[in-house]
């Protein structure tokens, strides 16, 4: 077993919007989601790195500059 301070409120909030039933739940719930929140970051971030090599990201901001100048 291992025992951490948390803090009470911010548990209290993560319980009722995510309806677990214990404190346990809910800690290991909000850890899937920040993993998984910062793996997607990462995949978001390695993509758009890509897409600057394929010209895609100055392809949308010419794009988005043309319809900008259009109005």
């Amino acid at each position: 077993m291992t025992q951490i301070d948390i803090d009470q409120d911010a548990l209290d909030r993560a319980m009722a919007l995510s309806k677990a039933r214990t404190k346990k739940d809910a800690v290991n719930l909000a850890l899937r989601y920040y993993a998984e929140s910062q793996e997607r970051a990462a995949r978001i971030g390695r993509h758009f790195e890509r897409a600057q090599h394929w010209g895609a990201v100055e392809d949308a901001e010419q794009v988005h500059q043309a319809e900008k100048d259009a109005r």
